[in-house]
């Protein structure tokens, strides 16, 4: 039985019974897996007493069924608990970042098809939530980077519609199915309950999102630091930085055709 060690972030969990557990566990080497915990809620088990959701844990798991069939569960034998995020728990708005961002994982890694630097990236802003500023930054970070690892990084620099270079302006229109941005010919101002202002132009471009100029410098800097926000969230406007949050947020839904749950709720939260 082919057994290799690994530490993932649980994502999901699931009782399958009185004492075990279903889970999606999103590991650094092996990716995103589907795993089944038999007597994984049993006291004296191999297993913490069981798994949680928004907790980091060495684990060792069976993999000789994704030999036969990569879609197959595998068999988690040990899951030792090293990390339980306490910021993700200190308010209630820091535990919906801490959910959204396992939304954001679940909804785009792939099983089975690691991606390192999504992971510690998400370990590392799970690190940082539990006061207003950190849980802004944090989710705009992870947010950007599973973009950026899945091809969908924003253009930045040419304009999405004409293909010429992006001029500097106060405001731009973010078209989401073209993926960047592009110049603003709304006079309209934008509605008070909503991040942007939407319109419907032809079939090609899609809806466009108008945007500040302050958000795209902020998505430059990103594209420049993948860590700028995360190493000093209180150096950055937080209203620009939760502007840039929602964009990231808007934006992954509309490239990955999803609604996540936890998602919706902090968008909500947020307007």
């Amino acid at each position: 039985m082919p057994l290799v060690s690994d530490t993932g972030i649980c994502v999901r969990a699931w009782d399958w019974s009185e004492t075990s557990q279903t889970l999606w566990i999103f590991t650094r080497s092996l990716g995103l897996l589907r795993c089944l915990a038999k007597g994984s809620k049993r006291a004296n088990s191999t297993f913490s007493g069981g798994v949680e959701l928004l907790t980091r844990g060495d684990l060792i798991v069976s993999t000789r069924a994704l030999e036969k069939d990569s879609q197959s569960m595998t068999t988690l034998t040990t899951w030792d608990l090293a990390e339980i995020f306490p910021g993700a728990r200190a308010t209630l708005t820091s535990f919906h970042v801490g959910m959204a961002m396992l939304d954001l994982v679940q909804h785009s890694m792939h099983e089975n098809d690691p991606h390192e630097q999504v992971f510690d990236t998400l370990v590392a802003s799970l690190r940082q939530l539990g006061e207003p500023s950190r849980d802004v930054a944090a989710i705009a970070t992870v947010a950007w980077i599973i973009l950026v690892e899945t091809g969908h990084t924003p253009e930045l620099a040419r304009d999405v519609r004409s293909d010429g270079p992006l001029q500097e302006a106060k405001s731009y229109a973010f078209s989401p199915r073209l993926g960047g941005f592009t110049r603003d010919d709304s006079t309209a101002s934008s509605p008070p309950t909503s991040l942007s202002w939407t319109t419907r132009s032809t079939v090609e471009v899609g809806p466009l999102w108008r945007v500040r100029d302050t958000t795209l410098a902020l998505f430059r800097a990103l594209a420049r630091d993948t860590n700028v926000l995360a190493a000093q969230p209180s150096a950055h406007d937080a209203a620009t930085t939760l502007r840039a949050a929602k964009l990231l947020l808007m934006y992954f839904r509309e490239v990955f055709q999803c609604e996540p749950k936890a998602v919706g709720v902090l968008l909500e939260r947020w307007t």
